[in-house]
Formats: C-alpha cells, sequence, structure tokens
C-alpha cells in the first residue's frame, strides 16, 4: 500500500496502526524521490496528528521467549558442529525449523518473560532441545543443490558471454521447434 492511501485509510480510521507507520517510514526511506500526491498527504498526516484527528497506536511489545531459547539451543549446537566439521548451518534454518514444531511462549512484560522461561526450562527444555538436534540433521542431511552454480558477478566476462550464449542456443533451438 502507497503513501496516499495509507493516509486516506488513517484518515478515514482516525489512527495509524504501527504497520501503517512502519510502510510509510520504509516507503520514505527507500524512494529516491517522493510524488508530490505524496508529499501532500504526508502533509495532511501530519496535521491530522498534529490535530488529534488521527491517532498513533501504540506499539505493544511482545518478547517471545520460546524464541530466545531455541537461537540460545542453536547456537551452542552449530558452534558445537562447526569448530569439529566443515560444515556451515544457517542459525536461522534451525530456529525456523524447530520453533515451527514447537509452542509459542510469548509475554508483554519482562516479569511474564522470566516465568515463561523458568516454565519453558522446567517443562519443554528436553522438547526444545530435540527440536533444535532435529533441524540440524534435516539440515546436514540435505544435499547441497547446484553446488556448480556461480553467482554471475563471481564470473569474469568471457564465461558470462560463453554461458550466456549456450542458454540462447537452448533456448533458441527449443523456439525453433516450437517447445518454448
Amino acid at each position: 500500500m502507497g503513501i496516499v492511501k495509507i493516509v486516506e485509510q488513517a484518515l478515514k480510521d482516525g489512527y495509524l496502526t504501527p504497520v501503517m507507520e512502519a510502510e510509510v517510514g520504509r516507503i520514505c526511506n527507500t524512494a529516491s524521490e517522493l510524488s508530490i500526491e505524496e508529499y501532500m498527504a504526508l502533509d495532511r498526516l501530519m496535521g491530522a496528528l498534529l490535530t488529534g484527528e488521527v491517532v498513533v497506536l501504540p506499539r505493544k511489545q511482545f518478547i517471545n521467549v520460546m524464541e530466545e531459547l531455541v537461537l540460545s539451543e542453536a547456537i551452542s549446537r552449530i558452534a558445537d558442529i562447526e569448530t569439529k566439521t566443515d560444515h556451515t548451518i544457517d542459525v536461522g534454518d534451525i530456529a525456523a525449523y524447530a520453533l515451527n514444531r514447537l509452542p509459542p511462549l510469548y509475554a508483554t512484560t519482562e516479569e511474564g518473560a522470566d516465568y515463561q522461561r523458568a516454565r519453558a526450562k522446567e517443562k519443554l527444555q528436553e522438547l526444545i532441545s530435540s527440536q533444535v538436534q532435529e533441524a540440524i540433521a534435516q539440515n546436514l542431511e540435505q544435499p547441497e543443490f547446484f553446488p556448480e552454480r556461480v553467482a554471475i558477478a563471481k564470473l569474469n566476462p568471457e564465461d558470462l558471454l560463453s554461458n550466456l550464449g549456450v542458454l540462447l542456443d537452448n533456448y533458441a533451438s527449443q523456439f525453433e521447434k516450437g517447445d518454448g
């Protein structure tokens, strides 16, 4: 959704959500130049915020205790494996795999997070460890797809032209036969 639509929605609803606010920020940070309509919409939004016509909804902070525990377990296991072998394992892949198989443990305060951590260490530590281990095993068993592939930027110009020529020859012959 663009800035103009976000501002229209905020003016209609009377509030600006954290998601809307983040999207406006992202657009402003990534756009090389904003249009006059976008500047006018931002000006309208600013005026509405100053008058109270639009309010910013507070951003509620959540702590995902399970994420912390899984990352901690994954990092320690991966570090152990990487020091003993030549395997490189992506912590994000391992955490995502394990988190998709574990119950979430959210808290909104630090006291709640402490409670969730204690509860998880007491009742779920074995399950967390087994899911992280399973994630690592799955990751290590995956074959390396297309190990011969090289990023275009790493090829020298002659290799790039040669590879491009082969690719075009393959597709051109299919096109001529009516396959492509």
